[in-house]
């Protein structure tokens, strides 16, 4: 069984900062790729940032140049790092991690039961 457990999450002002984590574990073989989605009241969920096992890294154009996404290979542990944060990204963030369990086996689809990021005054 693998576990995906976020923390970081609370309220912040506007143009303030906050830094996401999220840590996999319990029987992993292997992880791939590791992200992070959100998704706030009356929209769909999102994706934010997501980065492979060799550190490539991808944004969405609403958080580039404000959000860093990074990773711990060895503690299969995934972080974002938020600045300069706007009231459009309150919503619920969700870690995504891509894993395997057994060599022969596929990778899937593992998330975290989300943490709240709330940006007001």
């Amino acid at each position: 069984q693998v576990q995906v457990v976020e923390s970081g999450g609370g309220l912040v002002q506007p143009g303030g900062s906050l830094r996401l984590s999220c840590a996999a574990s319990g029987s992993i073989f292997s992880v791939s790729t590791m992200g992070w989605f959100r998704q706030a009241p009356g929209k769909e969920r999102e994706l934010v940032a997501i980065i492979s096992n060799d550190g490539k890294t991808t944004y969405a154009d609403f958080v580039k140049g404000r959000f860093t996404i990074s990773r711990d290979n060895a503690k299969n542990t995934v972080f974002l790092q938020m600045n300069i944060l706007k009231p459009d990204d309150t919503a619920v963030y969700y870690c995504h991690v891509q894993a395997k369990e057994r060599p022969i086996l596929g990778f899937m689809a593992y998330w975290g039961k989300g943490t709240l990021v709330t940006v007001s005054s």
